[in-house]
């Protein structure tokens, strides 16, 4: 099995998941957050180098307080356990999105799980946290406006890879291949310029219920697809 550099996922379907088996929502993040788990195992082991995963968008903060409460509590205790875990895995990690907007030890947590991480050779793991692609492309371009106000930065200067380097994921490569479960077949504002060329895959199952089965599945359907870049 060919496998992708590259996996990015959307990871829908958690509150369904706990409706159908009348749990509150917060369960049904629960399960997910293992799913994140196993899938990163998984991946790896299947020869995937670099996944990201969309777990909190800046439209998340839209949902019922109590539930980003719940969310904010399981991302809090992740980001600490996931320092263990990524030691153990040898798993690079690092956080994408505005985290400004998060609680100061939300914060601390994130700077430290990077700094111990940043030098594994493992799975090259990316979390996607308050992030939203057109904040982080406007956050983009007001450094560049920063920069050349104080005369660093050139108009003629800016072109794909300069206006690159100012995105969250400067340094890591764009998608092979962009994953959607639950049914839902909409990007929901989740690395818009980073999926000019990714094939995309939706499924019906239900994030906590994705397992290593349904992410060959989505593999085969990639190593089938016809990657012609500039094709029309």
């Amino acid at each position: 099995m060919n496998a992708p550099n590259h996996v990015a996922i959307i990871l829908d379907g958690n509150g369904r998941w706990a409706k159908k088996r009348m749990l509150p929502r917060k369960a049904g993040h629960v399960a997910g957050s293992r799913t994140v788990e196993q899938i990163c195992e998984d991946a790896y082991n299947l020869g995937i180098r670099y996944l990201t995963v969309y777990a909190f968008s800046t439209e998340n903060w839209k949902r019922p307080q109590d539930e980003v409460d719940a969310l904010m509590k399981l991302l809090r205790q992740y980001l600490k356990d996931c320092i263990k875990r990524s030691t153990k895995n040898n798993m690079c990690v690092r956080v994408i999105g505005d985290i400004s907007l998060l609680d100061e030890d939300m914060r601390q947590s994130i700077r430290e799980l990077e700094r111990v991480t940043k030098d594994n050779t493992g799975l090259h793991f990316q979390v996607a946290l308050n992030y939203g692609s057109r904040d982080e492309m406007l956050r983009s371009v007001k450094k560049m406006c920063e920069r050349a106000v104080k005369g660093e930065l050139r108009p003629e200067e800016i072109d794909e890879a300069v206006f690159e380097e100012y995105l969250d994921t400067c340094g890591i490569p764009d998608p092979d291949l962009l994953i959607r479960t639950s049914g839902e077949t909409r990007l929901s504002n989740f690395l818009l310029w980073q999926l000019a060329y990714t094939e995309f895959y939706f499924t019906d199952v239900l994030w906590p219920d994705f397992n290593k089965a349904e992410l060959e599945k989505a593999i085969e359907y990639y190593n089938g697809r016809d990657r012609r870049f500039g094709a029309v």
